[in-house]
């Protein structure tokens, strides 16, 4: 776990609440929106420059999830989307792009990867982002979920985050799904694979 995870206050990204605010204003309309910031203890909107509490983005993603079970899967997805694309556009040097997109996959894969890992705790918080291999990770005791019950996995955002990433800088036809989430209660990890239908290269 990080140094910053390991702090009194957990931390985590503010793009875990930020990509999430306009998928709920253009479905729930600006009232909810503002209903569910209040009640995510969000008294102003995070700036994006630095960490956010991290228990404030928990409470959005479960309660998005608690009021709208239809609908939340989507938005989530939708604001893993986005999270991806600010990376793409504000952390990751388009030289460095530029080099993993010419790669052959396995190897990009391996270098994003490792990446991943070493900034896990963007969005991670307080959970333990591992690497299984370059194509699976896992998010022990993910805060995202923490406390949660679910028969199917939860974790939209973060697959969505995972997916758009290899998609544009490892290979077009990669597929992130979450195989098991610690919410389905059987393990205290959420496990995400990465695949490629045309193979790894």
């Amino acid at each position: 776990m990080s140094e910053r995870a390991a702090t009194v206050e957990a931390l985590i990204g503010p793009n875990a609440v930020l990509q999430l605010l306009p998928q709920i204003e253009k479905i729930c309309g600006a009232s909810r929106l503002s209903h569910m910031l209040a009640e995510a203890g969000l008294t102003r909107t995070p700036d994006g420059r630095d960490m956010i509490p991290e228990i404030h983005a928990v409470r959005l993603h479960q309660m998005l999830r608690r009021e709208e079970p239809e609908r939340s899967g989507a938005m989530a997805a939708a604001a893993g989307k986005g999270t991806a694309r600010y990376i793409l556009q504000h952390r990751i040097p388009k030289p460095i792009q530029r080099i993993l997109k010419a790669l052959p996959a396995f190897m990009s894969a391996r270098l994003l990867s490792k990446a991943i890992a070493h900034h896990a705790w963007t969005f991670a918080g307080s959970g333990k982002f591992q690497l299984q291999d370059s194509w699976t990770f896992k998010i022990t005791d993910n805060p995202i979920v923490r406390g949660e019950t679910s028969q199917t996995p939860l974790c939209l955002w973060h697959a969505a985050v995972f997916e758009y990433l290899y998609r544009e800088l490892v290979h077009p036809e990669v597929n992130c799904v979450e195989t098991s989430c610690c919410a389905q209660g059987s393990v205290n990890a959420c496990f995400f694979e990465l695949t490629v239908t045309m193979g790894r290269g």
